[in-house]
């Protein structure tokens, strides 16, 4: 008898403990730690969403930028993080995946993390300096053909979606290219403003302002539509590039192990915070359509990218 209502005590007790775990939580400021450098997309919107979270949740959110190895130290700090909900990570679901498939890394895609949400999804824009001799999609492919050396890519960072979509649109076309890979969409931009290399796939974020300027020019867009900012601009599916698009959201993880109850209070933050007017306008603005899911809808989609984007890099012959 003694042994039953021992059990039955011990089973009341794991029942009881985690809604005083979500109930707690946060009882101190989050920190949501992103890849790249201040300024590039998954910063810019991350920091957005952290603001409107912050509000729901009554706890400052700080969003530390940790670059290195095409996110490959922020995942891995995340990965390493006690995991109670205060250290999350903010990632390109195609960069979590291709990193590790390029190089050694410390940190497992899946096993590592567990899903909380997906944020955003990104629209990329392929842009030429200003004084490119490429006006359009089949110029700059010419233009690639007939240059020594052919074409200079300028990449945020490697294994993220517009490396990986560059790759497959040289492959497809037999267009000779060289990668040059920086630590962000900023430091990318400048040498592409410059001249130093060929053409680059900015996102909206990091290209709108360049472009109103004329410092550079944009031949098509990658995304399911034209931009109402730029109704003059093809897509790539108009210009028969639909195949090589590579698929491109942002999502939210915490440290696998991390209490259902905090997960499913962080999910119910940020899909409510997705839901506030002024936060779709700013994303809205910011050309970044929202996309939040499940924790579960996040984990099959984060499962079929690395399957996906591992195929992809191994066919590419993609290396560090």
């Amino acid at each position: 008898m003694k042994c039953w209502l021992g059990a039955i005590a011990g089973l009341m007790a794991l029942l009881t403990a985690h809604p005083g775990v979500a109930e707690d939580y946060p009882a101190r400021p989050i920190t949501i730690v992103v890849g790249i450098s201040p300024g590039g997309i998954t910063d810019v919107t991350t920091r957005i969403f952290a603001e409107a979270v912050a509000k729901r949740l009554g706890q400052r959110i700080v969003v530390e930028n940790r670059t290195g190895g095409g996110g490959a130290v922020a995942a891995t700090t995340v990965q390493n993080a006690a995991p109670d909900g205060y250290t999350l990570l903010a990632f390109l679901g195609s960069q979590q995946s291709a990193v590790p498939a390029i190089q050694k890394v410390q940190f497992d895609p899946i096993k590592g993390f567990t899903p909380v949400t997906l944020l955003f999804d990104l629209v990329t824009f392929i842009a030429v300096p200003a004084d490119s001799p490429a006006n359009t999609m089949s110029e700059l492919l010419a233009y690639g053909k007939r240059k020594d050396g052919g074409l200079s890519f300028g990449s945020p960072g490697m294994g993220t979606p517009s490396h990986l979509l560059a790759a497959r649109l040289a492959r497809a076309t037999g267009t000779p290219t060289q990668y040059v890979h920086y630590r962000g969409g900023s430091p990318m931009m400048t040498d592409l403003v410059a001249g130093r290399v060929d053409f680059a796939l900015p996102t909206f974020t990091v290209a709108q302002g360049f472009y109103r300027e004329k410092k550079i020019k944009v031949l098509a867009i990658d995304a399911d539509k034209r931009a109402a900012e730029m109704p003059e601009v093809p897509t790539l599916t108009e210009l028969g590039f639909g195949a090589e698009k590579v698929a491109s959201w942002v999502g939210l993880a915490a440290p696998a192990g991390t209490d259902d109850a905090i997960v499913r209070k962080l999910n119910d933050a940020f899909i409510a915070a997705s839901q506030d007017p002024q936060l779709q306008q700013r994303l809205t603005a910011n050309g970044t359509p929202i996309h939040t899911s499940s924790p579960a809808e996040m984990g099959r989609l984060l499962n079929e990218e690395v399957t996906r984007t591992q195929e992809l890099v191994r066919a590419l012959g993609i290396k560090q």
